[in-house]
C-alpha cells in the first residue's frame, strides 16, 4: 500500500523542508484521504482533499509522533472537511423547478381582474393614453404576466425604475377610470 511509503523518516525530512518528502506524503496520503471523502459523500472529494493538504503542509512543523502522528493528523483534518462541506449542503436550500402550470397558489393581482373586466378595447385605448414607457411596462407586467426583474431586463432599465412606470402608468389609468365613474372594489 502506498500510503506505507509514508515512514518517521519520511516525515522529519519533510518537516525539514525536504521537498521531494513533501511529495511521497502527498502521494501516499492523498488517495487515502479522496477515498474517505468520496466514501463519506463530500459533494467534491478532489477539492477537499486538496484544501486537506494545504492545511496539513502548513501545520506540518507541528505534527507529533512520525508516520502514525502524520495520519492521524491528516485524517482528522479531513474529518472536519467532510463535516463542513455537510454543514455546507446542510444551508444551502434545495433547487426545486418552478412549474407554473401546476402552482396552485397563483391567483390574478386586481389589476389583471379590473383589466378583464373592462374589456380588451377599452384596455388598448386606456393603454394608449398613456406615456411609451409606462404603456410598455404595463403590457409586461399585466398582459405577459412578466416579473420586475424579466421586464427591467427587457426594456434595459432597472428594477427600481420599472416599479415606478408601473406606479405611474397604474395611477393614470385609476385617475381615467374613476372620471369615468368607475370605482375600485
Amino acid at each position: 500500500m502506498v500510503a506505507e511509503a509514508v515512514t518517521d523518516e519520511l516525515v522529519s525530512a519533510a518537516q525539514r523542508g525536504d521537498n521531494a518528502a513533501v511529495r511521497v506524503i502527498y502521494d501516499g496520503l492523498a488517495p487515502v484521504v479522496y477515498g474517505y471523502l468520496t466514501a463519506k459523500g463530500v459533494q467534491d472529494p478532489e477539492a477537499v482533499t486538496s484544501d486537506v493538504f494545504v492545511s496539513v503542509f502548513q501545520r506540518l512543523e507541528r505534527v507529533t509522533g512520525g508516520a502514525a502522528g502524520l495520519r492521524k493528523f491528516v485524517l482528522s483534518i479531513a474529518h472536519a472537511r467532510m463535516v463542513d462541506d455537510v454543514r455546507r449542503r446542510q444551508r444551502q436550500p434545495v433547487p426545486v423547478e418552478y412549474e407554473p402550470a401546476t402552482d396552485d397558489r397563483v391567483s390574478d393581482s386586481a389589476e389583471g381582474e379590473a383589466m378583464r373586466e373592462i374589456g380588451t378595447a377599452r384596455v388598448v385605448a386606456l393603454l394608449g393614453e398613456l406615456p411609451a414607457a409606462q404603456r410598455e411596462v404595463l403590457l409586461l407586467r399585466v398582459i405577459a404576466d412578466l416579473s420586475i426583474e424579466q421586464v427591467a431586463e427587457i426594456t434595459q432599465k432597472s428594477p427600481g425604475a420599472v416599479k415606478q412606470l408601473q406606479r405611474r402608468g397604474l395611477l393614470a389609468l385609476r385617475a381615467v377610470l374613476e372620471s369615468d365613474g368607475v370605482t375600485p372594489g
